[in-house]
């Protein structure tokens, strides 16, 4: 069959200018494009904000939107439907290996923010070619040209992802004690909470943007209704009013972010082990199965008791975290939220084990979560070339093991302090296979 799309316009500026570049974005991907950008594009000075963004890995998004001028499609995808939304923030799209550009654009003083959204895994990262091995370069080529001070904003699912970014970079830029001092007095380090669901674009979704649109996308975007952006800290340069798009801007940020790592991407971990084990492929199917979904609910109880800040209405938030699970309409993929376990369990599972076990209570549904993994892991998933883990080849080797000695080490990848603990070896040891089909 011919593929009529093609004699469809591209879709792009249609000669108007994108928008001056005053952020650089490191980590171009579905979920930047369906949040930071979104929100850039919706606030009321969106025309004089633009974003740099740079790819990661692979150029192929940087070739694809730069064809485009920047612009894309979002599908705002909901129970009843399909909206469509042209956005037009990114005035650049660079692959991320064009060093020379990200320098270029962080020494010029008319750029004041950096937006991170890099995974987890990067913050750990020390070699010279990792993204924030990148921004410590270019931050010494702002210092080196006068730029003046900036915000550096970490958009990922980190626990004070503020303080992880600026420990990271900090870490980088020791070598050189001059640039760490500069760096420690012009950059602020922003903490966000970021929550829009993303699922990854298919064939399908880039055909029906030009059945019902009438142009060519070949990079559009599907995410849920809902979005929210928490930010607490300091902009010296300047900032786009995102809080009139939505945003919502905090004194204090822990809260809100252990209500998202905890309620939402703790529902996402416990829901992607057991649901795969169990032959799920998404979460809406995950959550339709009641062993999956009473899981579910038992680690959020676990979590509440720690979420005493009056402003959380955890009741409110888990009642529509169910409803956005369910969207039969959002395909979100197990495999895909089931990627680095160890680092995840870390910021979504331990906190609420420790604050259990301090409390005097056993944990076990934070347990279940953590022996839910191991059984993932060990049943052959890690041995997959799909399979992603920091860690990986140490997960590798601990799953190899029997009985309660992979039990323990596999915890310790995740926690040498509760790997220590006979008790809690022995609980999650217990709980293995519990949420097998």
């Amino acid at each position: 069959m011919q593929d009529t799309t093609r004699a469809l316009p591209l879709v792009g500026r249609a000669g108007a200018p994108a928008p001056p570049v005053r952020i650089v974005h490191l980590g171009l991907g579905a979920f930047h494009r369906s949040h930071q950008a979104w929100f850039t594009a919706h606030a009321p000075d969106a025309a004089e904000w633009g974003i740099a963004a740079f790819t990661g890995r692979r150029p192929d998004a940087a070739r694809t939107l730069s064809a485009q001028d920047g612009v894309f499609t979002l599908i705002e995808r909901g129970p009843d439907g399909d909206r469509f939304e042209l956005v037009g923030s990114i005035a650049e799209a660079v692959d991320g290996a064009d060093t020379a550009r990200l320098g270029e654009l962080l020494a010029a003083p008319t750029t004041s923010i950096v937006t991170l959204t890099v995974t987890e895994a990067v913050y750990e990262r020390d070699d010279d070619d990792s993204p924030l091995a990148r921004l410590v370069r270019g931050l010494a080529a702002r210092r080196a040209a006068g730029g003046g001070g900036l915000a550096v904003v970490s958009c990922d699912n980190l626990a004070r992802n503020g303080e992880v970014a600026e420990a990271a970079v900090l870490r980088r830029a020791a070598a050189d004690p001059g640039l760490a001092g500069w760096i420690r007095e012009h950059v602020t380090f922003v903490g966000t909470s970021v929550d829009r669901i993303t699922p990854r674009t298919t064939p399908d979704d880039v055909a029906e943007v030009a059945a019902r649109c009438g142009y060519r996308d070949e990079a559009p975007v599907v995410a849920e209704p809902f979005a929210n952006w928490i930010l607490a800290g300091e902009f010296p340069a300047g900032r786009p009013r995102w809080e009139d798009a939505g945003a919502q801007f905090v004194e204090d940020l822990e809260p809100f972010e252990n209500r998202k790592l905890w309620l939402l991407n703790g529902a996402h971990s416990i829901l992607a082990y057991a649901g795969q084990l169990r032959g799920h492929a998404t979460v809406a199917e995950a959550l339709a199965d009641p062993d999956c979904r009473a899981a579910m609910e038992a680690f959020w109880d676990e979590a509440a008791r720690h979420l005493t800040h009056p402003g959380l209405d955890v009741p409110g938030y888990r009642e529509a975290l169910v409803a956005r699970f369910s969207n039969p309409r959002i395909a979100h993929h197990l495999a895909q939220i089931a990627a680095d376990g160890t680092t995840k369990l870390r910021m979504r599972a331990v906190p609420v084990l420790s604050a259990e076990l301090r409390a005097g209570r056993s944990g076990v549904a934070a347990s279940r979560m953590i022996s839910a993994w191991m059984d993932f892991v060990s049943s052959g998933a890690a041995g997959q070339d799909g399979f992603q883990d920091p860690l990986r080849d140490a997960v590798l080797e601990a799953a190899t093991l029997e009985g309660r000695e992979r039990t323990q080490a596999l915890l310790a990848l995740v926690s040498p302090a509760l790997a220590d603990d006979a008790v809690v070896v022995s609980r999650i040891d217990a709980l293995r296979g519990s949420l097998t089909s």
